[in-house]
């Protein structure tokens, strides 16, 4: 039986929207960095900004919109603290973070490993933070009363590639499978964020640290978002800045969608319907986009 009050188990992230002040810079970095395809790029029409996708196969995973008139957001606001994108296999993620690494020298800012993933950060040229990471086997992950252990140890760099770059790794960079595995907000405070993304939204709290951060997911994932308040303590809503533009979730068909908006509407949030999706946005104005099917 399904439990109404919760996210359906096969929910999934889907893409990122970025509002970016140097469309060519961005798609650059995204592209020849980190190794996504150009799947579209339209230009600015009837009001509409120009805007390029970028994404592997036929799913985009960044969406880049031109809004250069918009100011860049200040340290200690809310907003996007990284996007995560998910590999494969080791191989993959290892040629991602070389050639981001190679190609872009001064955006590494360090790599962990959290037991359940291993993770290589990098902000890219207009500040937005880039996890690129591989998870381990979910056999592997420890459960302990409903909590997935987590930690941030030490991962060496050079290390990992020495042991995961290879010539098959380089020539499958830009085709192997990827996915936003998972996005981390800045927020105001840690309460009010899992009310909004654990008691209203529905996902399941997986971890937490204190009243600092906040780890939430679907069917058992260690996490399909988090928000800390490590350098946004107090952050008020959102005003327009460059910076994160929109959050897509994925919901595995239209029944799980209505619930969940039936859901947001109960507890008294705007929900916005176009027909083809739901938007809401979070206590803090990040805007969220609910959608049924891949």
């Amino acid at each position: 039986m399904t439990d109404s009050t919760r996210l359906a188990a096969d929910t999934a992230m889907g893409a990122v929207t970025l509002d970016v002040a140097d469309l060519d810079a961005m798609t650059a970095y995204y592209r020849d960095g980190v190794g996504l395809s150009v799947l579209s790029a339209e230009p600015a029409r009837d009001g509409a900004p120009a805007t390029t996708s970028l994404g592997r196969g036929i799913h985009p995973l960044v969406v880049l919109r031109h809004a250069p008139a918009l100011r860049h957001a200040g340290p200690r606001e809310a907003g996007l603290f990284h996007t995560a994108i998910l590999f494969e296999t080791a191989g993959a993620l290892a040629a991602a973070v070389a050639a981001v690494a190679q190609r872009y020298p001064g955006t590494f800012t360090g790599s962990s490993d959290h037991l359940v993933s291993e993770a290589f950060y990098f902000d890219d040229p207009e500040g937005n933070g880039v996890e690129l990471y591989l998870d381990r086997e979910r056999s592997a992950w420890s459960w302990t009363h409903g909590q997935v252990e987590m930690s941030t140890l030490f991962l060496d760099p050079n290390d990992f590639l020495q042991r995961h770059l290879d010539e098959q790794a380089i020539a499958s960079h830009g085709s192997a499978p990827a996915t936003v595995g998972h996005v981390h907000l800045s927020v105001g405070d840690v309460d009010t964020a899992r009310r909004f993304y654990v008691d209203e939204l529905g996902f399941d709290q997986t971890t937490s640290l204190g009243g600092q951060a906040l780890f939430v997911s679907a069917g058992g994932y260690h996490h399909h978002m988090a928000m800390n308040v490590w350098r946004s303590r107090g952050a008020g809503r959102r005003q327009a800045a460059l910076g994160l533009g929109r959050i897509d979730i994925v919901l595995p068909d239209a029944e799980a969608l209505g619930a969940v908006g039936e859901r947001l509407r109960h507890y008294g949030h705007a929900v916005r319907d176009d027909g083809a999706a739901l938007g809401v946005d979070d206590p803090w104005g990040n805007a969220l986009r609910l959608s049924a099917g891949r």
